[in-house]
């Protein structure tokens, strides 16, 4: 099933030109979390959870926020396999998503949606009727995160991911201004070599 949900991401890559992983690695005993910096064309944050042997994707470009007040757009993307969720480096020019790729926190997480019975939902179900509750347990993020389908604009699927009103939000944060670097490197976007740059 996996190698199926990846034939788009797949299809969209040449794997000998770019450095992104071509599919793979194993699920580990609790399913994990990344939110990766990418600057491309526009700079955004991908969420993806890992879900069935995948990394389910949104791209939320103004990046997640602690402040329960924020709705933040994300966009769904392919699915990606498992081994990206390590994933830094630097997809080059004419590549798709050509751009510098950081690991801007990472965690495992708990699924903690539930149906109009209070029974839990598998996360490939609550993906599918469009809203899911996860609590994040990162590096620079913790505690519960809404994401939910909804109907705005164009015929694009849109979801808003939300920060939870729990022990862990914080309106005063701003850690996508604060804390820009890798939780796996240190390193900044701006610190990965640029196209031509020695490695």
């Amino acid at each position: 099933m996996p190698d199926e949900q990846l034939r788009e991401y797949l299809d969209k890559r040449d794997v000998d030109a770019t450095p992104e992983p071509a599919g793979g690695g194993a699920s580990g005993d609790e399913p994990r979390f990344v939110i990766q910096k990418h600057d491309a064309s526009s700079l955004h944050y991908d969420l993806r959870l890992e879900v069935a042997g995948v990394l389910k994707s949104w791209a939320v470009p103004k990046g997640p926020s602690t402040d329960p007040r924020d709705k933040r757009l994300a966009m769904p993307t392919e699915d990606h396999p498992i081994d990206y969720a390590d994933f830094e480096g630097v997809i080059p020019e004419g590549q798709y998503g050509a751009g510098t790729v950081i690991v801007w926190d990472t965690g495992t997480y708990v699924n903690v949606t539930t149906d109009g019975e209070g029974d839990a939902k598998p996360m490939q179900q609550a993906i599918a009727d469009g809203h899911v509750s996860v609590r994040l347990r990162g590096h620079k993020l913790t505690g519960g995160y809404a994401l939910h389908r909804t109907q705005m604009g164009d015929d694009r699927e849109k979801w808003l991911l939300v920060k939870v009103d729990d022990d862990a939000a914080d309106a005063r944060r701003r850690p996508t201004s604060t804390q820009p670097e890798s939780v796996l490197s240190g390193r900044t976007n701006e610190d990965l070599p640029g196209e031509g740059d020695a490695p």
